[in-house]
């Protein structure tokens, strides 16, 4: 999602009711766990997600990273705005593929990021190098639906009143998107084979653990 078409279309669509769900989620998988350190959110996109686990836990920072320009500036932009949560949150640019941190973080939390992937290692590899240890994993993604037929009847439930582009985008990246069993495969690979994975909603996936330093990945 590079161009600035994208980046308007997502920034002003109405992401409330899955996007305050990813928080709701994040608290029923660590239960009782309340974020005081820094929180780094992989694919932050306009930085929506990184407010609300801002405005959530008070006492954390957010760094969001993100590879697309355009997306960043809407985030930065909507960030003016708020000086509150701007001295929380910060938002850069980069690649999950070859982003490395200045320190590791004791939480990490991703939305929709996965599926973007052509190679979906290279989000659990930077998951591996971000984690501190035991440091809180939790990445939402959609997930892939069981046919054409089943996508397009979710891109016209979910999507039918957004832009073209936005339709669009649903429905390539529903199809693009992995099933609970090829995420708990790839965290095997990783190195993760501990964390959980299981479907959230009719087009949604969970996986989430603690990241244990000592594992890894296998070839």
């Amino acid at each position: 999602m590079l161009g600035a078409k994208q980046a308007i279309a997502y920034a002003a669509a109405d992401f409330d009711a899955p996007h305050r769900r990813v928080v709701e989620l994040f608290r029923e998988a660590f239960p009782g766990y309340e974020p005081d350190g820094d929180v780094l959110d992989l694919g932050c996109g306009p930085g929506d997600i990184s407010v609300r686990f801002a405005r959530a836990f008070r006492r954390c920072r957010v760094l969001g990273v993100d590879g697309s320009p355009a997306m960043l500036a809407r985030g930065r932009k909507a960030l003016s705005s708020k000086p509150a949560l701007a001295s929380r949150v910060r938002l850069v640019r980069g690649l999950v593929q070859s982003w490395k941190p200045h320190h590791r973080f004791p939480v990490i939390v991703s939305n929709s990021l996965l599926h973007h992937l052509h190679d979906p290692r290279a989000m659990w590899a930077c998951v591996r190098r971000c984690a501190a240890p035991k440091a809180r994993v939790f990445v939402v993604d959609l997930m892939r639906p069981a046919d054409e037929a089943a996508a397009l009847a979710l891109t016209e439930q979910y999507a039918a009143g957004e832009p073209d582009v936005l339709r669009r985008d649903f429905h390539a990246s529903l199809l693009a998107a992995f099933t609970p069993g090829e995420v708990k495969a790839q965290l095997r690979r990783a190195g993760l084979g501990g964390f959980s994975v299981r479907a959230v909603s009719d087009r949604h996936l969970m996986a989430h653990g603690v990241f244990q330093q000592r594992s890894r990945p296998t070839t």
